[in-house]
């Protein structure tokens, strides 16, 4: 274990009377809190499980004392001992437990998701860790002499996000302290079956100052936890408590596999049980108050109206829509984004910029960052190549009110974020009761056309449409991008996957279209494009978004010109969530559909609209067409990547299909 005796940020506090009772009444109180929730869940006025702390209350109780009100907490399944030493809100917890609207996620969260006053839980092993240190990271940029706290656990360390923030935190100094209850298991599964090497040196091998201690001899954590967040907030760096516990009760509710005989030596040296066992006058009268509050605070709760379901509310329509004309200046896609991306971070100081490669002067792999980093070098951060934490930083972030945008280099990379997207950014704001705002946007290229391959060449969006909480937005050529950035960064509050199609950005923006067509845009936030003939006679539509944009309005073209065939074309912004029914007028002033899209057809963007219409107007689906790849690996060879793909062909062959069925 590292020496310490090089830095004292301040002289270790002694352990005063007034200090020692305050600690053991928050242990006392985390203790008694968790028995009474067992005992509701027995008398069934709990609904899903609990997870107890009982045996491990003085890790909190102690870290928590050299805690300021403006740092925050992140903690795990496990949670209600951080909270109760943190908050002390006896009856927010009760009555969240009990799904009560009086909880402090009004019900929404339950036993493992609490958040107030800075304090935030989440039920994920290791998910956490990469939003604290977004939190601290915000702490750092405001230079406002806070840190951030996350409680994991040993079961936890073989996550590996918890190692790309190891990385990060270290490399980039932030002020987070990460606390390691150590009880030797991972649910049931002991420590000894699943954990090689060291604990503590795992935080070291990346230069994350470290320390041991434990819960049973609680006085000697004091001294050591004070030191690391001396040393966290004075040095403005990471470090890495390790606590050696025993969990005194199943993992959740009754699902305890230990032998006794591994239990009971614990319980005896339990330094909570050491205190009932002596029953001191003391001990009695905060057990009496404690008991009173806790009493009092399930009172309240059942008396307190239950939680109400409350709905996201987020669809693309508008109704009635109105539509106008719209044009474009002419300029590649990817020069337009470039200048959008330059322009806001002049206008937005809260606006970060990170990814990998991005700064000058590489500039991002599609050059959508170039000179950013020039111009605004202390909000453009190069990252690793660590997908899942850059999403959780930059979600930490945008809870303290920043506006990151992140850039995952190829959408193929995506399923690397899936955990930090679908169980942490899409579900903070709802899931917390509004109290936060994720306001974050995470770009990134998608499409094959350009010979990359199998893992480089994906449209994966279909993986991520149905998170309810994730805007998913499709650029085309047919809108300019700067549009929708301005409306995203002011009127957002949670999480918006922008995709961009790898084609387009050395495509331009649709100044002209083919004689006889024009394109109107709607009057929603984010915008529907709609490329219309001047005749008011249309014999198909074509739907599509992103980049099959440019396309559809080539296939659109040779209809015409080929076939005598009247096209008009669909294309909307916002893919999810999306409502077709406003445009579903529009799609009847023509007898034939054909649906394009570049991801695989199975469960996906399409299906859904094709369902949708079967649902409110099934008489549009006489003839309908979907065209999408052929249901395999994108191959890199040029011929058969074209061959798997969709095309102009391939749309055109449908079409016909479908105007000569008898």
């Amino acid at each position: 274990m590292p020496q310490f005796k090089n830095f004292m940020a301040g002289q270790i506090e002694l352990i005063t009377p007034a200090i020692e009772q305050r600690i053991i009444e928050k242990a006392l109180l985390s203790r008694k809190v968790e028995e009474r929730l067992l005992d509701l869940y027995e008398e069934g006025k709990l609904f899903g499980t609990v997870h107890t702390c009982i045996g491990q209350e003085f890790s909190g109780a102690v870290v928590t004392e050299f805690l300021k009100t403006e740092d925050s907490i992140f903690s795990n399944h496990r949670c209600h001992g951080h909270f109760l030493s943190f908050t002390n809100d006896v009856e927010g917890l009760i009555a969240e437990v009990m799904g009560k609207s009086t909880g402090v996620c009004a019900g929404r969260g339950g036993s493992q998701h609490l958040c107030k006053d800075g304090f935030y839980s989440n039920g994920l092993q290791g998910g956490i860790v990469p939003v604290t240190a977004g939190l601290a990271l915000a702490r750092k940029i405001r230079k406002d002499d806070s840190l951030s706290v996350v409680f994991i656990g040993d079961g936890t360390l073989g996550e590996g996000a918890i190692y790309e923030i190891f990385n990060i935190a270290s490399k980039w100094e932030l002020p987070m302290l990460i606390v390691l209850e150590n009880n030797g298991y991972a649910q049931s599964t002991s420590q000894q079956e699943t954990l090689a090497g060291s604990i503590s040196a795992r935080a070291e091998a990346f230069g994350i100052r470290s320390a041991k201690s434990e819960t049973w001899n609680w006085k000697s954590l004091y001294p050591v936890a004070q030191d690391l967040v001396e040393f966290v907030r004075g040095e403005v760096k990471p470090a890495f408590l390790e606590i050696d516990t025993y969990r005194l009760k199943a993992h959740s509710k009754g699902d305890d596999t230990r032998p006794r005989s591994e239990v009971e030596p614990f319980e005896k040296s339990d330094p909570l049980n050491i205190l009932f066992e002596k029953n001191s006058a003391q001990t009695i009268q905060m057990l009496h108050k404690i008991h009173d509050e806790i009493h009092n605070a399930v009172a309240s709760a059942e008396a307190a109206p239950d939680a109400v379901l409350g709905l996201i509310d987020d669809t693309a329509g508008v109704e009635p829509l109105k539509w106008k004309e719209s044009f474009v200046t002419r300029k590649r896609v990817g020069k337009a984004l470039n200048e959008v991306m330059m322009n806001l971070m002049g206008n937005y100081p809260k606006m970060v910029f990170l990814g990998e490669d991005i700064c000058s002067p590489y500039g991002g792999a599609f050059k959508v960052s170039m000179g950013l980093s020039d111009e605004f070098p202390e909000r453009v951060w190069n990252t690793p190549i660590s997908e899942s934490a850059i999403i959780g930083i930059g979600l930490g972030l945008a809870m303290e009110g920043f506006l990151p945008f992140v850039e995952i280099m190829f959408g193929d990379f995506m399923t690397l974020t899936m955990d930090q997207i679908l169980n942490h950014a899409s579900k903070f704001h709802y899931m917390y009761n509004g109290q936060v705002k994720t306001n974050m946007v995470i770009r990134t290229p998608m499409g094959g056309g350009r010979g990359y391959g199998p893992t480089h060449s994906q449209t994966l969006d279909r993986h991520f449409m149905g998170i309810p909480g994730l805007r998913i937005l499709a650029l085309n050529n047919l809108i300019d991008p700067a549009l929708l950035y301005d409306n995203l960064i002011i009127n957002s509050e949670t999480v918006t996957l922008v995709i961009e199609n790898k084609q387009q950005y050395s495509q331009f923006l649709r100044e002209k279209l083919p004689q006889g067509f024009k394109t109107y845009i709607s009057n929603e936030t984010y915008p529907t494009a709609v490329v219309r003939p001047e005749t008011q006679k249309v014999d198909v539509t074509l739907v599509g978004y992103g980049g099959t944009s440019e396309m559809l309005v080539l296939a659109a073209d040779r209809l015409f010109e080929e076939h005598d065939i009247v096209a008009q074309i669909l294309c909307p912004m916002q893919i999810y969530p999306m409502k077709i029914s406003p445009y579903l007028a529009l799609i009847s002033e023509a007898s034939l559909l054909v649906l394009v899209e570049e991801g695989q057809g199975f469960a996906g963007f399409s299906s859904e609209i094709i369902a949708q219409i079967a649902e409110e107007a099934p008489e549009l689906l006489t003839k309908v067409r979907r065209v999408v790849p052929i249901e395999m690996p994108i191959p890199a060879a040029g011929k058969l990547e074209k061959a798997v793909l969709p095309s102009i062909d391939s749309i055109i062959e449908s079409v016909l299909e479908l105007a000569h069925e008898v």
